[in-house]
């Protein structure tokens, strides 16, 4: 009788704990070869790439913060975030989550896992998890590569901010480190949408590179002139809106409002991703998905969804237009102005003035309109002037401006060429062009003007 009852025990089927489960993925991760091969080259070429452009007579100058990778090592990391936000990570998202579920049914092991774990919720959360684990260890070799080929390449020196403000190297580093942890939002998105379309369209390569075709497609909105309340409920905004830590004062609300967005975006996509797997027929080998339920059942709640969130921003907010309006960017363009000639006046060994001394102002145009301009372009021209202690007359300079759709602009100075034009000045870190030639700046979208 015991001996009976200790088999009919025994033969009750115990189901794996999510634990192991998720070591046992985890493993299987890391056990293919592309995978070991990215998570190397992400903790080594950031480091050496940055090392590298540090040392290079022309530098990147076309790319936020890549003018300055000369001046500090905490450039470096933030030249690397903007190409991360815009291929890689993007690219690294669909090559973890967009292949995790897709792998079992091209190898055909889906009834096998389910034999061995005996719960769908339990793979789906040990896959989901795995999946995670890995993506974090990718942006984590980014930043920390990132920072130390460029703090041991050029050294822990202040960083130049984007309203021409100087971060102290300490402040400098929280805040580029905060940069990357925002930019994890829009990841955890692109990655539960991998984790969608490797559910929903099975083997198929569009699964794989379904993160990667949403990033290239919200990139591209990006450049449009659409409204702020669009632009900021698309959940690739956090890739763009980590610009406003680098202002004085920080744009937290574009920050914020993308980082929201995005956790929504991940967790509504996670949520259909779990739904539909629970739900599929693991009895069919050729049930592996297809574009008509991805369709349905993918595409269609999250197009309501970012319908919702543009009524919800829009509504939260009241933005209207582009964002991008003449006071704005008079505003911006002025208090980069007065920074920055402060520095350039310490460069140069000359008196020190302050920024309510200076008193700076700029007037600003947009092709022939003089009053009343706004929206994006590089037809933007201002007119900057400044006084100077004991000095009575008012000095000018002449800046031409391209003022991208998200708000950032660069600034190319037109004359005096003593003032504003290029030239060499000596700096700690050795010679360095004019700080006052060409210099970035970002327009708050949903800030309010002085004037």
């Amino acid at each position: 009788m015991t001996a009976t009852l200790t088999e009919n025990v025994t033969a009750v089927p115990l189901r794996v704990p999510v634990v192991r489960a998720y070591r046992f993925e985890l493993v299987k991760l890391l056990s293919q070869w592309r995978i070991r091969l990215v998570i190397l080259a992400c903790w080594i070429a950031p480091a050496l790439f940055v090392a590298a452009v540090s040392q290079q007579d022309s530098l990147p100058s076309d790319t936020l913060f890549g003018r300055w990778m000369h001046a500090t090592g905490w450039a470096g990391p933030l030249v690397v975030l903007g190409f991360a936000g815009t291929w890689a990570l993007p690219l690294l998202t669909s090559l973890v989550a967009g292949d995790v579920f897709a792998s079992e049914d091209r190898l055909g092991t889906w009834r096998h896992l389910l034999v061995a774990v005996r719960s769908p919720r339990r793979i789906f959360v040990a896959k989901a998890l795995a999946s995670l684990t890995v993506i974090l260890s990718l942006v984590a070799g980014l930043v920390c590569s990132s920072a130390l080929g460029g703090v041991a390449a050029v050294g822990d020196q202040p960083l130049i901010g984007l309203d021409g403000h100087l971060l102290s190297s300490g402040d400098a580093a929280g805040k580029v480190f905060l940069a990357w942890a925002c930019a994890l939002a829009p990841t955890l998105a692109l990655a539960a949408i991998g984790l969608l379309g490797s559910v929903t369209l099975g083997r198929s390569p569009m699964g794989l590179l379904l993160p990667a075709l949403v990033a290239l497609a919200m990139q591209l909105a990006q450049m449009l002139p659409l409204p702020v309340a669009v632009r900021l409920s698309l959940p690739g905004y956090a890739f763009i809106s980590w610009n406003g830590l680098f202002t004085g004062p920080t744009q937290w609300a574009p920050l914020l409002i993308g980082i929201v967005v995005s956790l929504v975006w991940a967790m509504v996509a996670t949520g259909l991703a779990c739904l539909l797997f629970l739900r599929r027929d693991f009895t069919h080998l050729s049930d592996d998905g297809s574009p008509r339920r991805a369709l349905v059942a993918g595409a269609v709640p999250l197009t309501g969804l970012l319908a919702l969130t543009v009524a919800v921003v829009a509504g939260a907010t009241g933005a209207t237009g582009s964002g991008i309006e003449q006071t704005k960017v008079q505003d911006s363009v002025a208090v980069a102005f007065a920074h920055l000639y402060r520095l350039q006046t310490e460069e140069l060994n000359r008196p020190a003035v302050t920024e309510a001394q200076l008193r700076a102002s700029a007037a600003c145009t947009k092709g022939d309109v003089a009053d009343g301009a706004h929206g994006a372009g590089n037809d933007w021209r201002c007119v900057v002037s400044w006084h100077l202690p004991d000095v009575a007359a008012t000095g000018t300079a002449i800046y031409q401006l391209d003022v991208t759709p998200d708000g950032r602009f660069v600034a190319d100075g037109d004359g005096p060429k003593e003032v504003n034009g290029f030239f060499l000045v000596r700096t700690p870190v050795g010679d360095a062009p004019n700080p006052l030639w060409q210099f970035d700046g970002n327009v708050d979208l949903l800030g309010t003007t002085k004037g």
